[in-house]
């Protein structure tokens, strides 16, 4: 047990939604929220494609998207399925066929766009593919994308149009007897992708896949997207996340992660708790805090590390945190352990004994995790 303490304040009462697979990953229900990202190589480049989603996967990815705009694209998918580490969603725009090809390549989940895939007969060969090939699929409505007849109707994207775009291609796939599937309405400005999930999520019960598109590069990204994502996870909304950001995919997923670790929706790796750093500072917090994170890269453990430069909230941040380090003074801090105070330490030899102790805690948590008895 790590010192995540649950207090009433503190829930979040998920909105109850049916639950699909995406490949061995369950989305919806009582499922974890997983966290999505997509790759940005060219598809046909297996080797970078693959080389891509694996570390994706290895920052904590659970399903990576990949583009699927031409044949060879198809042809390149089944490979890059064959190797991926974790379920591929293909990513189907303009033509349905790639629809069929994806399938048929082995993807786990097609994500096809109601604005632009094509009528109705060529959504339902693409739900007779999926179907066939035991893929479940994302309806992507888009607010820059949305079809013609809506925006004649409404003048202008808006979060109406958004709904009723995303509720029309719920009932082609219904009428056609498909019902593994996930919905996103998503667009670039905040407030009306957060309006758009909040009307879809009252008007329908399927798992719904977050994500504010376009967001923009590592900085106004992540603030965009924690503002849009964070609101709507803090109300129960959402299923599956996605974090679009002009950066490495592996950033969209360590932002993805830090959005649900904030709201105690999702757990892994080292929560570092640390201050901005003052003249009050016992060490030099922010070169500490640069160094720790990458050093603690390779922990997976759900568990919490506090760095604190003085002694003013330094205690009582490290009686809340598994291991904690508290600036002193003459260049010496103290380490607290599992919440409590266990001796002086001199800030040159903080980074590794700090290292060590985390490694040694999350072995300890890790050990206990193992013994535990199963649920019947």
């Amino acid at each position: 047990m790590t010192l995540n303490h649950v207090r009433p304040w503190r829930n979040i009462y998920r909105r109850k939604s049916r639950q699909i697979m995406v490949g061995d990953v369950a989305v919806g229900g009582d499922a974890p929220i997983s966290v999505q990202t997509m790759t940005n190589t060219a598809t046909t480049d297996v080797a970078a494609t693959v080389a891509q989603v694996q570390a994706a996967a290895e920052a904590g990815a659970d399903i990576v998207r990949v583009s699927v705009p031409d044949e060879a694209s198809s042809r390149a998918l089944k490979e890059i399925v064959r190797e991926s580490p974790v379920p591929i969603v293909a990513d189907i725009h303009f033509h349905y066929r790639r629809g069929i090809e994806a399938a048929e390549a082995g993807a786990a989940c097609l994500r096809i766009n109601p604005g632009n895939i094509g009528d109705e007969k060529r959504v339902r060969e693409v739900i007779s593919a999926a179907r066939d090939h035991g893929c479940s699929m994302r309806i992507g409505v888009n607010a820059g994308s949305l079809e013609r007849h809506l925006l004649e109707k409404y003048g202008e994207p808006c979060p109406e149009a958004m709904v009723e775009s995303g509720l029309e291609h719920i009932r082609i796939l219904e009428d056609n007897d498909f019902h593994e599937f996930k919905i996103s309405v998503k667009a670039s400005d905040v407030f009306l992708a957060a309006a758009a999930y909040q009307g879809i999520a009252e008007a329908t019960d399927k798992p719904i896949h977050l994500g504010i598109t376009e967001a923009g590069g590592l900085m106004s990204g992540t603030i965009k997207s924690s503002i849009g994502l964070g609101n709507l996870l803090w109300m129960g909304i959402g299923d599956t996340i996605r974090v679009s950001l002009s950066a490495d995919p592996v950033e969209e997923v360590r932002v993805g992660y830090e959005i649900l670790k904030s709201l105690g929706l999702r757990h892994r790796g080292v929560n570092i708790i640390s201050c901005p750093s003052c003249a009050r500072q016992g060490f030099d917090v922010i070169k500490t805090v640069e160094v720790l994170e990458k050093r603690l890269e390779h922990i997976k453990t759900p568990m919490s590390l506090s760095i604190i430069g003085c002694v003013v909230n330094g205690p009582g941040e490290a009686l809340m945190t598994d291991v904690g380090f508290t600036g002193g003074g003459q260049g010496r801090g103290m380490v607290y352990l599992a919440g409590a105070k266990s001796h002086a330490l001199s800030n040159d030899q903080m980074i590794e004994h700090i290292v060590e102790q985390v490694e040694k805690r999350a072995a300890e948590i890790e050990a206990g995790e193992a013994e535990r008895p199963a649920a019947e």
